[in-house]
């Protein structure tokens, strides 16, 4: 699957407001720094037919390494929620960043016939014929985040928007600038479709206004060292300029550093994902940076609850169809100061 047809297949997704947990309180976004900002929806509670106890649903987690904030925030979402159900067993594998590990221990859960199948692949491409495999054995797939390569290896795709992540850090800038000024961009990896598709949305944005110029980019990995150099060159680079994006706020804590380092508060930034880091220092206004853009880890708390929909052949209630969706996307909210306190109990270490 190409970028353009993976943000396809989000853009067709459906936002569940007050259904999948967590995702109710994702749902709205800054519209401009100088008007009061739409409230965001309470979050999602226990409650309705379908939270009482029903048939046991063995459910199978496997996603990468947690070598990073929000990724270990989403096995910490799927655990948390799991054991909300007395009628979810939930079965988590240790995590790989090795496609043939990974593969090897999605294996070893469909040996074990679990009810369900939720995977996090390490990359959606090489984890699509294990994926494959499950579905073939009968075994529905919950795909989550990254995307593999057919439709065929996954009966429902839930995840982040990152074509709109960007989208919504750069009209938040654009309005915040009042139209004028100049940015740059601190990108993630600049090989993975995702780090592509926020960059477009970002570049897409500005596009709305004509007198914001983009004068410099770097990609940091997403990561905290590497965020620190990537920003430490920028700011050498460019003595001057208006405002940052920041694709992840784990490498944010590296480019905040060099920023520090620098002296630097002529400008301000936008961060990305919503590390509590990030929102506690976006409370306090106690450094440049102003606001993040989400990436909910709640979407593996949603896998969950749509996985014990699954198993006991369910729909959900809150939509009039049959059937559960194919492919739910969570919306990327801007969060600041007038709304962070809404957004902080889903935010992650």
């Amino acid at each position: 699957m190409t970028s353009s047809q993976a943000r396809d297949v989000r853009r067709r997704g459906f936002l569940l407001s007050g259904t999948l947990a967590g995702a109710g309180a994702l749902a709205a976004a800054c519209t401009s720094n100088a008007e009061p900002e739409a409230k965001a929806p309470a979050a999602a509670t226990a409650g309705g037919a379908n939270d009482k106890p029903g048939k046991k649903v063995t459910v199978g987690f496997a996603g990468p390494q947690a070598d990073h904030g929000w990724l270990n925030a989403i096995n910490e979402q799927a655990k948390k929620e799991a054991g909300r159900y007395s009628d979810v067993d939930l079965k988590i594998t240790e995590g790989s960043n090795d496609a043939a590990q990974q593969a090897s221990q999605i294996q070893t859960l469909i040996n074990q016939k679990v009810d369900v199948l939720i995977i996090l692949p390490a990359d959606g491409k090489q984890m699509t014929p294990t994926a494959r495999k499950a579905m073939d054995a009968g075994i529905p797939v919950i795909n989550l985040d990254r995307v593999f390569d057919t439709a065929q290896a996954y009966r429902t795709w839930i995840g982040g928007d990152n074509y709109r992540m960007g989208l919504n850090a750069g009209n938040y800038i654009g309005q915040r600038l009042g139209g004028k000024g100049t940015v740059v961009e601190l990108a993630g990896i600049d090989t993975l479709p995702l780090t592509q598709e926020r960059s477009k949305g970002f570049d897409d944005a500005l596009k709305n206004y004509p007198q914001i110029k983009k004068v410099g980019r770097a990609a940091a990995e997403f990561n905290v060292q590497t965020g620190q150099a990537r920003m430490a060159e920028l700011l050498q680079a460019h003595p001057k300029f208006d405002a940052l994006w920041n694709h992840d706020d784990d490498q944010g804590v590296g480019a905040l550093q060099a920023i520090r380092q620098a002296g630097r508060t002529d400008f301000f930034m936008v961060g990305g994902a919503g590390a509590k880091s990030a929102m506690d220092s976006i409370k306090k206004d106690d450094s440049v940076l102003k606001a993040t853009v989400l990436y909910p880890p709640t979407m593996a708390a949603s896998a969950i609850r749509v996985a014990r929909l699954l198993g006991q052949s369910k729909i959900m209630s809150d939509l009039a169809e049959q059937e559960l969706p194919s492919s739910v996307t969570l919306f990327s909210a801007v969060v600041t100061k007038q709304n962070v306190d809404r957004y902080l109990p889903y935010a992650f270490e």
